[in-house]
């Protein structure tokens, strides 16, 4: 069996049926037929970050998206401080 995967409108749809109508999450779970832990993940997830639970396939959250272009960043960084160490150094010996 595949894994399964839920549209972002679904997951808020088995949220709510949780959060504001009060029902118990392993009725919502059973009734919904994901598992019961998947479920109280989803209202964790929405309730911890509502505007941006469940971006979607291929799709990060902001802050995801700033951290994997800092990263980048660095080691474009760290390779350019590399070879100005290694130009610095071969221009010492040269001037010796």
């Amino acid at each position: 069996m595949g894994r399964r995967s839920y549209t972002a409108e679904f997951k808020r749809e088995a949220v709510r049926l949780v959060v504001e109508r009060g029902m118990p999450a392993a009725r919502a779970a059973q009734q919904l037929e994901v598992h019961e832990g998947v479920l109280r993940r989803w209202v964790k997830e929405q309730q911890c970050d509502p505007g941006q639970a469940f971006p979607g396939h291929g799709e990060q959250k902001p802050e995801q998206a700033e951290i994997e272009r800092l990263k980048k960043e660095l080691v474009r960084v760290k390779a350019e401080r590399d070879i100005l160490k290694k130009a610095a150094a071969y221009f010492a010996k040269e001037s010796s």
